[in-house]
């Protein structure tokens, strides 16, 4: 089983005590005793946290790392290994960790070393410590990864471990190619640090990894990259991780901020399905684009099954899939963009034979919320013609036009950007009447002439006369929750009121609509409605809608 750490890295001993019950009630697997935070070593105040942990019911490992190896030890090298030699000997511990560069700098350290770690226990079987062989480097990802392993490995380590810099998402698909290898033979950690790391940590579980890191919380970590502990349990589902496990996620940059691996992480959990969601952080550039995805589907083992893409990756997409022969929704392909990659894998071991499509369920999103929100307030009409053929998509999608037609129902769109384009689109297959209103009339214009829409000039928006209005621009959003897309005597005939923006959910324009009696409906729903058109893409089954929203709105409210 691969053991969920946590490093311990207060910077006094009391601080570390409380770290550690922290870690046992959040449930951790093991502790690292980052013994070179300490500010000062008071060997009294040691020898009581040992006892401490002592009672850890996990495993603990000492860690004393040089500052070479980006710890934060400035004493001699004769007073580190002597200290390591204090708790090595202690029954607290049951792991030291030592650099590979310490352990060849001489007999005598590894003569030392080695008694305390007693590195023939696998042949006598004394319970004694046990040693970890690592290797850091903090500068980038070197090619030579496996054969850094295979070295470590010729020691008489009981684990091995590497850890560098991933530069790129693609080196931290070297890196779990490095870990998949070892760990299938002996006892392995392998971790890519930085933002683009985080696959190799919450990954270390489907491939067999001795162990991953996760801090006790946010600002605790001991090297970049690192979730939390709470995260990779809660967010990440970290015990439902196994072998088979499929892994999907949102590639984007910036991706950090996304809520999508909340709401599909639950989701996922909610209906059983055997997946973590992940962000992928991928530079903004159709190579990078490419260069990740090739390099997931050249490595079938992985299980990646699908990915959201965002900014700035959607025409990315849709060029790859094109490229590589795939299939591309055609209104995907009139709006010039997709949001939705699905992956179907052959036979192959190298990936040759893998399917590739490309989707755009934001204007699905869209045109759901609106038929509900329409529903709601009783407006519509009769069921659709069972005819029609979804917009052009297959038989079996998940979405449909939905209970009522919106044939003739007109609509007012503020903005002429990416929302409105995808948002336009759905609109027009759907025969509404569109006027679109936008700050440049240029933008309008084009937009409106592509999709058979009127645009109008942005300073008579007020005077439309719209069954719905759609906000498709970023104003109201927070930080600047006091703007409003719409002068108020545009609300006064009371239209249906959509506002794509969900951060407020009650944007100031929602909020004004509510009080002159308008039905509205939130950004909230457009965002879970598209994702989870992507949920039943990827599973072909019914998305969990409920609990996304309300998984959504938990996590922005907390921010």
């Amino acid at each position: 089983m691969t053991r969920l750490c946590v490093p311990l890295t207060g910077t006094t001993c009391p601080q570390m005590e409380a770290d550690l019950a922290a870690a046992t009630a959040g449930g951790a697997d093991g502790v690292e005793l980052r013994l070179d935070y300490l500010h000062e070593w008071d060997e009294a105040a040691v020898r009581h946290l040992l006892e401490a942990a002592a009672r850890f019911p996990g495993e603990v490992i000492a860690t004393y790392r040089t500052a070479a190896e980006g710890g934060h030890c400035d004493e001699s090298e004769a007073t580190r290994v002597s200290r390591l030699e204090f708790v090595g000997l202690t029954e607290a511990v049951d792991y030291l960790d030592v650099e590979y560069e310490t352990w060849r700098a001489s007999a005598n350290i590894r003569q030392k070393i080695g008694l305390v770690c007693d590195v023939d226990a696998a042949e006598t079987g004394r319970p004694r410590r046990r040693l970890i062989l690592s290797k850091h480097n903090f500068e980038n990802t070197p090619f030579d990864l496996e054969s850094t392993l295979s070295v470590l490995a010729r020691e008489p380590a009981h684990v091995v471990k590497v850890a560098c810099k991933a530069n790129s998402v693609v080196d931290a698909l070297r890196v779990l190619d490095a870990l998949r290898t070892s760990a299938a033979i002996r006892p392995t950690i392998g971790l890519a640090m930085g933002e683009v790391g985080l696959m190799t940590r919450v990954l270390a579980r489907k491939l067999g990894a001795f162990l991953t890191f996760a801090s006790l919380d946010a600002g605790k970590e001991s090297a970049p990259g690192q979730a939390t502990l709470d995260d990779m349990r809660r967010l990440y589902r970290w015990d439902a991780i196994g072998p088979a496990t499929q892994v999907y996620g949102v590639i984007g940059c910036p991706v950090a901020h996304s809520m999508s691996p909340a709401i599909l992480n639950a989701a996922f959990g909610e209906t059983a399905h055997d997946a973590v969601y992940l962000p992928f952080r991928v530079e903004p550039n159709y190579a990078a684009f490419a260069a990740f995805v090739d390099g997931c589907v050249a490595r079938p083992w992985l299980g990646l099954r699908g990915c959201s893409v965002t900014i700035p990756h959607k025409q990315n997409l849709l060029r790859y899939v094109e490229q590589r022969g795939g299939v591309v929704e055609p209104l995907a392909r009139r709006i010039g963009a997709a949001n939705t990659l699905c992956i179907e894998p052959g036979g192959r071991d190298d990936g040759t034979d893998t399917r590739v499509s490309a989707y755009n369920t934001d204007y699905r999103g869209a045109m759901d919320a609106l038929l509900a929100g329409l529903g709601r307030c009783g407006t519509g009409s009769p069921p659709v013609n069972s005819d029609r053929n979804d917009v052009g998509l297959r038989r079996d999608s998940a979405w449909r036009t939905g209970p009522t037609k919106l044939d003739g129902v007109s609509v007012a769109v503020l903005g002429a950007g990416g929302v409105s384009r995808a948002i336009v689109a759905g609109l027009r297959d759907c025969g509404c009447a569109v006027t679109i209103y936008n700050r440049t009339r240029e933008r309008a214009e084009a937009l409106a002439a592509e999709f058979g829409a009127e645009a109008r000039p942005n300073d008579e928006r007020a005077g439309h006369r719209a069954d719905v209005v759609i906000n498709c621009t970023s104003i109201g959003m927070w930080p600047n929750v006091d703007d409003a897309p719409l002068p108020a005597e545009g609300l006064a005939h009371k239209p249906l009121v959509f506002d794509t923006v969900y951060n407020p959910i009650e944007t100031r324009l929602l909020r004004e609509a509510r009080d002159r009696g308008c039905p509205t409906v939130d950004g909230v729903a457009m965002f879970v409605g598209q994702a989870a058109a992507q949920f039943t893409l990827w599973t072909h089954r019914p998305a969990p809608t409920d609990l996304m929203r309300e998984v959504l709105a938990r996590r922005l409210a907390s921010r």
